[in-house]
């Protein structure tokens, strides 16, 4: 587990990170990575007693590895970590870096409600082995979660990271669009290389790629039910929770799309639409972990308040994914 000196160490680097509005990380000169590609989003195991089972983690991502995924996706919302507690964050991204390549790039979730928090935890993510840090909108307060406050949130956070940064939209979840205009503004950023759009408005997918086009900065899509449609119009990848199940058929659809083979890939979206609806909006995470267990992953409980399938929606999930030909 995490021990003392490594908070005492984040801590004192905030202090002084904070001290001066460019001092600290912020000096560093920000760097832009490729984040182009396929990301499952990984799901955090816990035992019958509601611990996290680290023993299942890295069993799970022994076999995703063998995936051509670009990397991965650790403390999203498929992970639940609003459900976590920070050294529990922490040691899950802990773990995870230790298990998997380091070809693999490795996206962590350090959004928390405060600008100070999240700073704090993304300069942790980064010193347990994060490559970037993924910031989902701030929410509680969201009718005052406007384009300024938002930007402030964002470029504070970014220019305190050691690590770049990604945006992550996602109103399903939080009930906050990040607004076009605050994406386009930070999209200038030195040290923020992309965002992670969840909403499934392709026009607004488009808009962004079209709108930030002068800037090196990368937009992933949210989910694997349009990832055809965000490729189509200049998406470059996909953190999509259907590809812990079905992440060869996620990969091979990415690169019908890259190869411009469009009736072929069309063919496979149509048949992945239903599967991927029924472990997002229809079922949530107990769907999507109820379906790990059916394809040789540890799915297993979620933590409360989460609660497991009913008979009558297992059968009903079962089915999206028997009548598109996948069990």
């Amino acid at each position: 587990m995490l021990g003392p000196r490594v908070w005492s160490s984040v801590r004192q680097g905030l202090s002084r990170a904070l001290s001066s509005p460019m001092g600290g990380w912020a000096s560093r000169e920000g760097r832009k990575v490729d984040i182009s590609g396929i990301y499952p989003p990984v799901t955090t195991p816990f035992t019958a007693t509601a611990e996290v089972d680290y023993g299942k983690l890295e069993e799970n991502l022994h076999k995703l590895g063998t995936l051509p995924f670009r990397g991965f996706v650790v403390q999203g919302s498929n992970g639940e970590f609003p459900f976590l507690t920070s050294s529990e964050r922490l040691e899950v991204v802990s773990r995870v870096r230790q298990a998997l390549p380091r070809d693999k790039l490795l996206l962590a979730g350090s959004g928390c409600e405060s600008t100070q928090a999240t700073v704090e935890m993304t300069v942790s993510m980064a010193q347990v082995g994060a490559d970037a840090a993924m910031v989902v909108t701030p929410f509680y307060y969201r009718g005052r979660m406007n384009s300024a406050a938002l930007i402030h949130h964002y470029t504070k956070v970014a220019d305190l990271s050691p690590i770049p940064v990604v945006l992550y939209s996602v109103p399903a979840n939080t009930g906050l669009d990040l607004p076009v205009d605050a994406v386009i503004t930070l999209s200038q950023h030195p040290n923020i290389v992309g965002i992670k759009d969840s909403g499934g408005d392709v026009t607004r997918i488009g808009l962004i790629v079209h709108k930030t086009r002068r800037q090196d900065f990368q937009v992933l899509a949210g989910s694997a039910g349009f990832l055809l449609a965000s490729y189509a119009v200049g998406a470059v990848g996909g953190v999509c929770a259907l590809a812990n199940v079905l992440g060869a058929q996620v990969c091979q659809l990415e690169r019908l799309c890259l190869t411009g083979q469009w009736e072929d890939a069309q063919k496979l979206q149509h048949r992945l639409i239903e599967p991927n609806t029924a472990v997002t909006r229809r079922f949530g995470i107990p769907g999507l972990k109820k379906t790990m267990d059916w394809f040789g992953y540890y799915g297993g409980p979620c933590r409360a308040p989460l609660r497991e399938l009913s008979a009558a929606q297992e059968e009903a999930l079962r089915l999206d994914f028997t009548s598109n030909g996948w069990l």
